[in-house]
């Protein structure tokens, strides 16, 4: 299935996006699209056998805002320096184990909406990735069969970056991944019985029509069922959590100076294979 939530900022109502490619409501049958929804298996069965049966009432998606797929995000948990190619273009060193870090669930808004460049800010940077979310509680998983087991489904995550607050400025990376808007989601959340092999997918951001990244999730360096079962060692994941996988090659900070960062004005566009698209205008904090 793929699940949206639509209309305004922290108004969204639960949609589904059916075969024919009309969106249906899903108000009359859930509240929201969200971890305790994910981790009821009876709620979504019954979402499956409406949306089979075709009783869902249809949506005009004229004009319609596309909220985050997810609402009530626990915690969002990215991984760094997953793929080889971006490994090599930045020079560093392939890592022995994933890089963790974390950023505020407030990051997260819809894939269409604006993304502010900070205040101050000269080395804005793009990175699509692949966001894993969350249906079943998680805790020291063993094997890669239980931890995609514990995956409700799949995502396109904007995961935008501030290069010199997150390398220049001291501490952790926090200070260059948690300004507002930094995670564009969506816009669906597809499960994960659409997604057999999420180390198939292609992922594609252009930035002003040109394309800069052209990825594939087979160059990740640690596989999503990796991730998620190293993850949960370290910490509990629960129903509503997501997991950004990292990003391609392409980023502004690999290329050649002067390096394209992102300014106001500019236009990203992303995508990954079968999970949607995604379309930011950029401006100033």
């Amino acid at each position: 299935m793929k699940l949206l939530r639509v209309g305004p900022p922290g108004a969204e109502r639960p949609a589904l996006l059916d075969q024919d490619g009309t969106l249906r409501d899903l108000s009359a049958l859930v509240d929201d699209i969200d971890g305790s929804l994910l981790a009821d298996a009876s709620a979504l069965d019954r979402i499956r056998a409406a949306a089979g049966a075709g009783v869902l009432p249809a949506l005009d998606a004229a004009g319609l805002r596309v909220g985050p797929p997810l609402g009530r995000i626990g915690k969002v948990v990215c991984i760094g320096l997953n793929y080889h190619g971006h490994a090599a273009e930045i020079g560093a060193a392939t890592p022995a184990e994933p890089v963790v870090f974390l950023k505020a669930a407030d990051t997260v808004v819809g894939p269409d909406d604006t993304v502010l460049v900070p205040r101050g800010s000269v080395k804005t940077d793009w990175e699509v990735e692949l966001a894993i979310v969350i249906g079943r509680t998680a805790r020291y998983l063993e094997t890669d069969e239980q931890a995609l087991a514990h995956v409700a489904g799949y995502a396109v995550a904007h995961d935008v970056s501030e290069r010199e607050w997150q390398i220049e400025r001291g501490g952790t990376w926090d200070k260059g991944k948690n300004c507002e808007t930094f995670n564009p989601l969506g816009p669906w959340l597809v499960t994960a019985d659409e997604v057999p092999d999420p180390q198939a997918l292609s992922l594609r951001l252009w930035v002003n029509g040109e394309l800069k990244q052209d990825g594939h999730t087979s160059d990740q360096i640690f596989p999503v069922a990796e991730v998620v079962r190293y993850v949960s060692r370290f910490m509990t994941l629960y129903p509503g959590d997501i997991i950004n996988t990292g990003t391609p090659a392409g980023v502004a900070m690999g290329q050649p100076e002067p390096k394209p960062y992102l300014r106001p004005g500019d236009v990203v566009e992303l995508e990954v294979e079968g999970l949607g698209r995604q379309r930011q205008e950029l401006k100033g904090a």
